[in-house]
């Protein structure tokens, strides 16, 4: 499947468009991941366990936003849009929401 944030890809021309898909995912931040983000964010540097988990979350969204393309039976996703979002009771939580145009090239 191919998938691009742009909303041509040079090469293969649209011969269908088959509507809008999403993904979304959800992770949690723990209290130990806290703890060392504190840490990180007192000497500085980047959070490697939150990185990790975004990159996580990120995957997960486009997967299941692959599969729902695949399920309406495209071979291509795109304009697909990546949004994250921090959620819960002391945002305890980061969600990745991704969306793109379903095709057939």
């Amino acid at each position: 499947m191919i998938m691009s944030t742009t909303s041509v890809i040079e090469g293969h021309p649209v011969t269908r468009y088959l509507g809008v898909v999403t993904g979304e995912a959800i992770i949690g931040a723990n209290i130990f991941r806290d703890m060392f983000a504190v840490v990180r964010d007192i000497v500085g540097g980047r959070s490697a366990t939150y990185e990790r988990g975004l990159d996580e979350a990120r995957k997960v969204a486009m997967s299941e936003m692959e599969q729902r393309a695949s399920e309406l039976g495209a071979n291509a996703v795109i304009a697909i849009d990546i949004d994250y979002e921090v959620l819960g009771q002391n945002n305890g939580m980061l969600m990745v929401a991704v969306s793109g145009t379903a095709v057939v090239c």
